[in-house]
Order: C-alpha cells, then structure tokens, then sequence
C-alpha cells in the first residue's frame, strides 16, 4: 500500500460465505495481510487486542454483538483500529449504515445480493482495493501530520469540531467586481462524506436564500436514508431528490444514488427544475459530480458556488473547471480534514479553487460567497 508495511485486516462476519468471499480477496491484493477472521462482535473484540489488526473489514448485523456496538467499543477502546463495513441494499440496511459511519467506520460497501460466487468475488474486490489504498493513505498521512505541529504549536490532527485551528487559505480575492453573489451551492463528496455533511450544513443558516444541490457517491438506498439523517439536524429542508421537482431556495437536494442529477430550464424562464436520468457513469461514478456541475455552469453562469470536499478520484474536476471558465467560485476541503483527499486534491493542481477551507470553515465560506459577507 504505502512503505513496506503490510495493511493488517481482521475480517469479521457471521456468514462463511462473505468471510471467504472477503478473505479471498484480500489474499490477492499486494500489501494487504489477513490476520484473522471472527463470525461475530465478541469475538472481533477480543481478537483486536491480540492481533492488533489496523482495520476490520466488518458486517453490520451480526449475532451476539452487532457492529455498531463493535464500532462503538472501538471509538473507546481501539481509536486508532479503522472500519469498512459490509452493507445490505435495503432501506434498513441504508439507515443502519449512516449510524455506522457516524461512528468513525472509514466508508462502506454494500454485500452484493445476487451472483455467482466468482461474480461477487469481483464486487467485492472492485469496491474494497480502491477503499483499501486510501484507507492506508490517510492512515500514513495523520502518521506524519501527528509528528508535526502547527505555529501555535498545537498538533495537526485531524480536527473537525469547532475548536479546528485549521487556517483558510485564499487563494484568489472573491469580489463583488467579479459577480454580486452566488443564486446556487453544489457540493461534490465521497469517502468521508456523511460524517463530513453531518458536521457541514447544520451551520449553513435556514435563511441561506439559496438552493443547494450535493452528489455524494453512494448506491441506491444509501442516499435517502443519509437525507432523513441530515434532515432533522440541519436549518436548511433537506431531501432525497425527484425527477421534476422545482429547485427551491433553503432546501437541500441529495442526488439518488445509482442516478443521475443535472439542472434544465423550466417552463418559466425563471425557473430551474430537477432532471433524474439513468445516464451512463462518469468516472466511473453514478451520481456524478461532473454531471451536475456542468448543468449549473451552463444555468447559473456566473451566479454559482461548487464545493469540492472529501473523496476518492477526480470525480468534479472537469464539472468545476467549466464552473470556474463561467464565473463560479470554487470551495475545496483541505487535507487535514478530508478522510481521503483525492478529490480536493484535484481541483487544487488544477489551479481553479478560489478557497481552500478546513471542514468547519466550509459553511462559513458558502455563506461569504451567498451574501457576499
């Protein structure tokens, strides 16, 4: 993965055939180690403390103990061991795994529910290598940034909360000169997201003035349960997105999962809808971040805020960039506090970003460039 140091997986859950499944996969990827399995939470918790495994590959309903009390025993006990959980394609299944990533699981892959063995075996592989890579990544990454401090000499972990000492970076002056302000907010995010999202827009005010428009990677399912998770915590209506709906300021519109989300023009000039289509991936990616930052280019030149955070990949780039040539201001999550920094990272190489913002300044920065404050 990164170094020499093999990534040490404890696989756990109470079906043989998913614990084979995995571990037959992970046998086969280059710096990965299988240290044990467990059929259930007890066990997993027991084994921890004497294969100091650095991350479980974890089943959430299980026997004896379910994973979100493993999840949560861990967060006391094995701060520093991290979890991706294995997720069942049901509206329960969804719900459940919001609460696991809400407690500190890295990210998520859902069982596949038909296939053959070999078929689900390829699945699972091409979800988890990637998921993997990064994992290790960011588990490099805070090993170095802990080593380090900042000026004021307090360490630079990871910091989310509202005591963050995480510094705004501005990378170009964002004026009035340039545009009056933002009539729309889209937000790009994958890995890290929901826990991201969950601490990000309960600070934007319920009198934002605007509509705002997310993609988070995710399957069918996932999406709605994350909208009635943030829904209640949040100033601003947040909802799962419908094919036709009339975009509406102060209400937060979350792409469906395995969907596609773009803006057009309604029957009145003046007015915006939403178009729900089953059109092909891009970047392998559906919803697509692209996708829906090239419509509100092209329906709000000039008048629009993307926001790049948390995730794997490039996914946004190019859909920021057209942004950007329209007149748009560019936010992208810094790599303190992004889970995984690829998608950030992209758009700050392509020299398109307008701020640079640590996690709970994100808000903040919306807000600047909505009323220009």
């Amino acid at each position: 993965m990164i170094n020499d140091k093999s990534l040490r997986v404890l696989v756990v859950d109470d079906t043989v055939v998913y614990r084979k499944i995995v571990s037959d996969v992970l046998a086969e990827l280059p710096g990965v180690e299988v240290v044990g399995t467990a059929n259930n939470g007890k066990i997993a918790m027991s084994r921890i403390a004497s294969l100091r495994p650095d991350v479980l590959i974890l089943d959430i309903e299980m026997p004896e103990m379910s994973g979100l009390e493993v999840l949560a025993l861990m967060r006391v006990e094995w701060p520093d061991v991290g979890a991706i959980v294995l997720s069942t394609l049901t509206q329960e299944g969804g719900e459940i795994t919001i609460k696991a990533l809400e407690l500190g699981a890295f990210d998520f892959i859902p069982k596949p529910q038909t296939g053959s063995m070999a078929e689900n075996r390829e699945a699972v592989s091409n979800s988890l290598a990637p998921m993997l890579k990064a994992f290790a990544r960011r588990q490099e990454i805070r090993r170095i940034l802990k080593g380090k401090s900042t000026p004021e000499g307090a360490t630079s972990e990871k910091k989310t909360g509202p005591d963050s000492v995480g510094v705004v970076q501005r990378m170009r002056a964002i004026t009035t000169q340039k545009r009056a302000k933002s009539d729309i907010v889209g937000i790009g995010i994958s890995t890290g997201g929901p826990n991201a999202l969950a601490q990000m827009m309960p600070q934007l005010p319920a009198d934002l003035g605007v509509p705002v428009l997310i993609v988070q990677h995710m399957p069918p399912v996932f999406t709605k349960a994350l909208a009635n998770n943030l829904d209640p915590k949040c100033g601003l209506e947040v909802k799962e997105a419908v094919d036709g709906q009339a975009i509406r300021s102060n209400v937060a519109l979350i792409a469906p999962g395995g969907k596609q989300m773009r803006v057009v023009a309604g029957a009145e000039a003046t007015t915006r809808i939403i178009r729900i289509t089953d059109d092909p991936p891009e970047n392998s990616c559906k919803p697509s971040v692209d996708y829906l930052f090239r419509s509100i280019a092209y329906h709000y030149v000039g008048r629009a805020t993307g926001v790049i955070m948390s995730g794997m990949g490039s996914d946004g780039t190019l859909g920021s960039k057209l942004m950007k040539r329209n007149g748009s201001t560019i936010i992208a999550q810094d790599e303190v506090t992004s889970v995984v920094y690829g998608m950030p990272k992209e758009v700050i190489d392509a020299g398109i970003v307008d701020v640079i913002a640590p996690l709970d300044k994100i808000a903040q920065e919306i807000c600047r460039t909505v009323k220009m404050v």
